[in-house]
């Protein structure tokens, strides 16, 4: 964390957490947890070898010897004894950080900050740099993606792990008929969020672009913490509402029928918006007395103003070779409508399960951490 302090006080014995205005005195109880003593975790899971829930809640840090300003002897009252350093503090202190890693956009964003080249990403380096975009903007387009069949399922395996649906392990959007999603028709479809009705939603949606022969299916991209905060500043009782409601989304098809309720807005445990589950074509309002009814719509239908609007909606032509992969719940996808009469336009998605692109940097992170020690 940058601008934080770890300060450590022989009399009386304390470690204290210093961070702009906050000043924490640590408690004992966490320190004792996250003992760094070498018999206390394995070294190679890194996992506890003893039943951290056992330890006395009353424990206390009874004496604490400087080695140097940034490390220290810290001995408690149950006789565990351990060497502490700053630097393995601030990375088990990593939860009191409680800024989110997001960065809000509107449709004014410079694409030329999520575009990357596919054939690149074996380098470790622009693999890393993909995923940096993806996880501080919430989406990526990938450049020269070869235009076969289910390739959209090796994209996908690169940056995390395939999940499987009712759809099958990817889908096909072009025009048919018959569909059983509008998806697969021609018509405009608004900002939504994909199955909303599942437990647990997919986290990530890939749709490759394999032809596009027509003049309009433009794609459609909305960051929900953007418009979430717009939202928040202008109705806040209203955001409430959205944020603490549940709803009933629902969805239909031969032989299956999936329902699920969950709250309109998403958010962590700081308050900061992680996303939206939206689909004016699945939810349903919840019954509430008159006045919340209408003040829980005011605030749904204010949303739903605020992502179709074009400050907010970016919208672009995604071409044959081109992938893109968001974050199903913080950003919202779409299309305009197209004749399918100009010619063909089709894509291929699949889901991905959310944690599986934090997966991936953490493992490239690593990667080139021992690179750069053998050099």
């Amino acid at each position: 964390m940058k601008n934080v302090d770890i300060i450590f006080k022989e009399s009386p014995a304390s470690v204290i957490f210093r961070k702009a205005e906050i000043t924490l005195e640590v408690p004992a109880l966490w320190l004792r947890e996250k003992t760094p003593d070498a018999d206390s975790a394995d070294t190679q899971t890194q996992q506890r070898l003893f039943d951290s829930h056992l330890i006395d809640p009353e424990i206390a840090l009874i004496k604490l010897e400087k080695v140097n300003s940034s490390s220290a002897w810290l001995t408690f009252s149950d006789g565990h004894q351990a060497l502490y350093t700053d630097s393995e503090i601030l990375d088990n202190a990593q939860d009191l950080d409680s800024a989110s890693s997001a960065e809000s956009w509107k449709s004014d964003i410079n694409v030329k900050l999520v575009k990357h080249n596919w054939t690149e990403l074996n380098d470790d380096a622009k693999f890393q740099a993909s995923l940096i975009a993806y996880l501080k903007y919430g989406f990526i387009i990938l450049t020269n993606v070869p235009n076969n069949t289910e390739q959209v399922l090796a994209v996908g395996s690169k940056f995390g792990y395939v999940k499987e649906t009712n759809f099958g392990k990817y889908f096909e959007v072009y025009s048919k008929p018959s569909a059983n999603d509008l998806a697969y028709r021609s018509v405009r479809l608004g900002p939504h969020t994909d199955n909303p009705y599942r437990d647990p939603v997919p986290g990530i949606q890939l749709l490759h672009c394999l032809v596009n022969e027509t003049s309009g299916g433009l794609s459609t991209l909305v960051d929900s913490v953007s418009v979430v905060e717009a939202l928040k500043r202008e109705d806040y009782e209203g955001y409430k509402l959205l944020k603490d409601t549940a709803v009933r989304f629902r969805f239909v098809d031969k032989g299956v029928e999936l329902t699920s309720r969950r709250p309109m807005i998403s958010v962590d445990d700081a308050g900061n918006t992680l996303g939206v589950h939206y689909s004016p074509r699945l939810d349903s309002l919840p019954l509430l007395e008159d006045s919340k009814i209408k003040a829980f719509h005011r605030a749904r239908k204010r949303l739903a103003e605020l992502f179709n609007h074009e400050d907010y909606e970016l919208k672009f032509r995604l071409d044959a070779g081109e992938l893109m992969l968001f974050d199903n719940s913080r950003v919202l996808h779409g299309r305009t409508s197209y004749d399918p009469s100009e010619g063909h336009r089709h894509l291929q998605g699949c889901y991905i399960d959310f944690d599986g692109p934090r997966e991936r940097f953490s493992e490239v992170v690593k990667r080139l951490k021992m690179l750069e020690e053998a050099a």
